[in-house]
């Protein structure tokens, strides 16, 4: 799996450290998407697909 996002469209919800802290974080300065890891490892992949689906912005994006 490879992870992309877009922190132009980012609101800063956090949705997704919620849901896959292993793979995102924000930061510390304006609250926006930081990507941890683009090819997280595959027990992370549920968690990464939980965090596309949940972003309300739809900033992330994930390829096979």
């Amino acid at each position: 799996m490879f992870v992309q996002t877009d922190r132009s469209r980012c609101i800063g919800a956090g949705q997704c450290v919620v849901a896959a802290p292993g793979v995102f974080d924000q930061d510390e300065d304006d609250g926006l998407v930081v990507l941890l890891d683009p090819s997280p490892a595959e027990e992370q992949h549920a968690a990464a697909r939980e965090a596309a689906a949940t972003c309300p912005a739809a900033v992330i994006t994930l390829r096979a």
